[in-house]
């Protein structure tokens, strides 16, 4: 049980091309958030008449933890690289929110600002090359509870 008042703020930085895993994601984080640990963030969760960049940098700010989903459609979106992520990695470096990568599909991303953290899955397999999707999500989920919760 969480014994902080309010849940820790996940904010989800993702390509719309990744938008399964973010789903399949959200499923696998649902155990957190119904116990109070976590509450997510991603832009699907923008509602009509939002001002959307607002909404999303208001988002990133407040984020306790920050998950990347990464790919090559990551990795090659130029909102996702270049405003998200490096507002992310600056916020880790001060401490002020948690960075984690999620590696999604196989990519090289040797030499990108997140590539000296842990990511998740365990051992920086991809999503998509384990052959029981559920148990790399589940991996994920037991790695961000890790986070959350201690």
């Amino acid at each position: 049980m969480n014994t902080r008042m309010k849940p820790l703020q996940i904010f989800i930085s993702y390509a719309h091309q990744d938008e399964n895993i973010l789903k399949r994601l959200s499923q696998h984080l649902a155990s957190l958030r119904r116990q109070g640990i976590i509450s997510l963030w991603h832009d699907k969760c923008l509602r009509p008449g939002d001002e959307w960049e607002e909404k999303i940098d208001q988002n990133l700010e407040s984020a306790d933890i920050i998950l990347f989903i990464i790919s090559s459609a990551f990795i090659s979106s130029d909102y996702c690289w270049g405003i998200e992520m490096k507002r992310a990695i600056e916020k880790h470096q001060k401490k002020e929110s948690h960075v984690i990568p999620i590696i999604a599909r196989p990519v090289d991303f040797t030499g990108a600002p997140f590539s000296k953290l842990e990511s998740l899955p365990t051992g920086n397999k991809a999503i998509t090359e384990w052959p029981n999707k559920d148990a790399a999500f589940t991996n994920i989920a037991s790695g961000i509870r890790k986070v959350a919760t201690n």
